[in-house]
């Protein structure tokens, strides 16, 4: 059925992987996975980060470049306006801020970020261009918040952004379709986790 988005023209062609990828996965950290931490009861993330390890695993054994986010502050002033008061209880080197050991590998990368996005007042987009990518493999949480400005800033440097919905969760999963087809409207592809999994094996093999 044609909708009035696509009527418009919008999500005209994929944007495909490119020469080499880095996976990018924001903020699968303590504090939002797991259930001892008010921010970390849902059932959606804790999915997400069980479908991510096996996704990550494929990637590290391809030689692709894994990259974490993470959210901690230093006090109000470092938290700022975020409208969300448990966060100002991460703080760095905190048991929240630490990557859900279901996703974390001592080889991988980790950025502790201020913004919902990965890319905002961080060396992402330094460490990605070290890394000579030119498509980022994209999951995380939340859907709706960080993983959507992201995935936006992703696209706005020029990446080719690719969104693993199956390893993405958010605290309500009206919010979380919603997003994953907004952005795949507009800025990314939006695809599964063995469609992932071949799209980095072609690269591997090109």
């Amino acid at each position: 059925m044609t909708d009035e988005f696509d009527a418009a023209g919008y999500s005209s062609h994929d944007i495909g992987f490119g020469r080499r990828a880095a996976m990018l996965v924001v903020d699968f950290q303590r504090a939002l996975t797991e259930g001892e931490f008010a921010l970390g009861r849902s059932p959606s993330v804790r999915d997400a980060v069980e479908r991510s390890g096996p996704l990550l695993d494929r990637a590290r054994a391809l030689g692709v470049p894994v990259l974490h986010t993470a959210v901690a502050f230093d006090g109000p002033a470092d938290l700022g306006r975020w409208k969300m008061p448990e966060l100002g209880k991460i703080t760095p080197g905190s048991a929240g801020a630490e990557i859900d050991p279901k996703v974390w590998h001592p080889t991988d990368e980790l950025v502790i970020k201020k913004a919902p996005s990965a890319f905002f007042g961080t060396p992402v987009a330094s460490i990605l261009r070290y890394w000579d990518v030119d498509t980022v493999v994209v999951l995380g949480c939340m859907t709706s918040g960080c993983i959507r400005a992201s995935i936006v800033d992703a696209f706005s440097h020029g990446l080719r952004t690719i969104v693993v919905g199956e390893c993405c969760g958010d605290q309500q999963q009206e919010a979380h379709r919603a997003n994953l087809a907004d952005v795949g409207r507009r800025y990314a592809d939006v695809i599964g986790v063995d469609e992932a999994v071949a799209g980095l094996e072609a690269i591997a093999g090109a």
